[in-house]
């Protein structure tokens, strides 16, 4: 393995830190992802359930088990503030729904861009590659032979190589967390949109 980044070349040196920096994205935003576990068909069931009977204490409760999840941040935050009027209240919400989002996009944007940079720099080693090639090539002339050509040729190839095999697994890790954030921000609209509709009956059934 030594032997073929020495033979890629100084362009190595980029392409190998960029795979480190886009493997500790994915092993973090991963372990973030795993603590997210959630039964939310159980958890807004529990929850509405003690808002219904008025057992605010035992609903945010049930929120602080989950306080990992997007969900139950922002029920929490949506049942402390439910005295608020509904449409500032759907307001505080979104606003919250939107931060947590931004949360789980952290680092996303490092990463794309190691993704779009590393096809870069294995096409760059491909260039000076042949051109270090060609200067073999040069010097040698007449007496030009394949292990002269080596070298340059070397370089072209494995940095092409390493910058794909770099970019494409990191590819399909940032597609994976970009579906797991869209569905989780499906699930938000719809449950905080559930949210209110139980605060709003609660208030109706207090006469307020």
């Amino acid at each position: 393995m030594f032997s073929f980044i020495v033979k890629g070349g100084p362009v190595m040196l980029p392409i190998i830190l960029g795979s480190v920096i886009g493997l500790a994205i994915v092993i973090e935003r991963f372990w973030v992802f795993r603590e997210m576990r959630l039964n939310t068909f159980d958890f807004i069931q529990s929850v509405f359930r003690n808002i219904k009977e008025g057992k605010i204490k035992e609903a945010l409760f049930v929120c602080d088990k989950f306080i990992h999840h997007p969900l139950g941040v922002i029920f929490k935050i949506g049942i402390e503030r439910r005295n608020l009027p509904l449409e500032r209240l759907e307001k505080v919400l979104e606003q919250a729904g939107n931060n947590q989002i931004q949360k789980l996009e952290k680092y996303l944007g490092a990463l794309v861009t190691i993704v779009g940079i590393e096809p870069l720099l294995g096409f760059l080693g491909t260039i000076t590659g042949l051109i270090r090639a060609f200067m073999s090539w040069e010097q040698a002339g007449a007496n030009v032979t394949v292990s002269v050509l080596a070298a340059g040729i070397y370089e072209a190839m494995l940095t092409t190589a390493a910058g794909l095999i770099v970019a494409i697994p990191l590819y399909l890790c940032y597609n994976y967390f970009i579906s797991r954030i869209k569905s989780v921000s499906n699930e938000l609209s719809n449950h905080c949109i559930q949210l209110l509709e139980v605060i709003a009956e609660t208030k109706e059934g207090k006469g307020v």
